[in-house]
């Protein structure tokens, strides 16, 4: 009866636990992730998790667009290697708030958790959740946001005579429609969302290669 009990255990436990990967990050050669690392595999060690992969980009501000690691790290949770990101800031991962909304909103789309140590984030709880859901709101915000100030710089064109098209959208403009479209909206969406045609959201984006 105990080995039974023993075993059903055994297996509780291996069921439980749950596979993560570790996030650093440091903007200048000269500093290291190790003080990063070693608070991060001692909070998976706490908590029982295993350590599929740790993504470190070092030298690198947070302001770069790219970045190696981070990038790695996206792709594998899009094939859903792991099912949680740990890091120890949220600062760590994104350059801004709306690209911070980015990863966000697409970790949650994989149903991949969040644990930020240093916010005490960890969104497999209910309050983590409210997080993850305050973050999609502001990423909606966001993208309403750029609508709305696409929207008004196309009526101020219109007032001031301004043919639309390649020469009557602003590089603000079309900064904007770059960053609708890494949040996700295909080019009829965005399209539709500004009201002008598909073809300029196109040579839009294809002019500035994002």
């Amino acid at each position: 009866m105990c080995d039974q009990v023993g075993e059903k255990t055994i297996k509780w436990e291996k069921k439980m636990t749950k596979r993560v990967c570790l996030y650093a990050r440091v903007s200048t050669k000269d500093q290291d992730c190790d003080r990063q690392l070693v608070e991060l595999r001692e909070v998976a060690e706490n908590h029982n998790w295993v350590i599929v992969d740790e993504y470190v980009d070092t030298g690198i501000s947070g302001a770069q667009k790219s970045r190696p690691e981070l990038d790695r790290m996206l792709k594998d949770a899009i094939s859903r290697k792991f099912e949680m990101v740990a890091t120890l800031e949220l600062s760590r991962l994104g350059r801004s708030v709306s690209n911070m909304c980015e990863i966000v909103d697409l970790l949650k789309s994989k149903n991949i958790h969040l644990f930020i140590k240093n916010q005490n984030v960890d969104t497999t709880t209910i309050v983590g959740d409210f997080f993850f859901n305050i973050m999609n709101c502001v990423f909606q915000y966001e993208r309403d946001l750029i609508r709305e100030r696409i929207m008004s710089g196309l009526e101020n064109a219109k007032r001031k005579g301004v043919k639309l098209g390649r020469p009557g959208i602003s590089q603000d403009m079309k900064d904007d429609i770059q960053t609708l479209r890494k949040t996700g909206l295909s080019f009829n969406k965005i399209a539709q969302q500004v009201g002008i045609s598909k073809s300029v959201v196109v040579r839009t984006i294809h002019s500035q290669q994002i």
